[in-house]
């Protein structure tokens, strides 16, 4: 695909087949592409936890505000939860200032994602303490967003702006 292509189909995508398989190979190939990533001072401080067993999915997602800001669709029925999760944690221990690091490797991971024919959401709204407990998260690793993924149920358009 070309990048326009890929980024006219990159959307916050909500609703998912559930029980569509998505491989840890799959996962890491996505982890991978943020090694290939900028980074502010070159410091990679960036650190990844991956989720693809439903058993594990199923304690993230209570910890996210899922759909928070559509008050048309709350929350997810069972059945059309992501298949996966990537949390993105900075490691305290190289720098407390994670710049826009997050940002970066969340869109070329979502590139990825689209690529594979999956599509996913960027979350920032999450019970932190929560996660960082339904994960044994350590205390040095800031959780700045988490990327939720998998084949995508719904079809999500760009709204042509008027005049253009």
């Amino acid at each position: 695909m070309i990048i326009e292509e890929l980024i006219r189909k990159i959307r916050s995508y909500r609703w998912f087949c559930e029980n569509h398989v998505v491989t840890e190979n799959d996962l890491r190939s996505l982890v991978n592409h943020t090694r290939l990533s900028a980074s502010a001072a070159n410091r990679q401080p960036l650190r990844f936890i991956v989720s693809w067993e439903k058993q594990h999915n199923e304690r993230i997602f209570p910890c996210m505000g899922w759909t928070a800001y559509l008050s048309d669709r709350p929350g997810s029925p069972e059945g059309n939860r992501p298949s996966a999760y990537i949390v993105i944690t900075g490691d305290t221990t190289i720098t407390d200032n994670f710049w826009c690091d997050h940002g970066i490797v969340s869109q070329n991971m979502l590139l990825g994602v689209r690529e594979m024919g999956l599509a996913g959401c960027m979350i920032d709204s999450f019970n932190e303490k929560k996660l960082r407990q339904a994960l044994s998260i350590p205390d040095h690793l800031k959780i700045l967003l988490v990327i939720a993924l998998g084949k995508p149920r719904e079809t999500v358009v760009i709204d042509e702006v008027a005049g253009q």
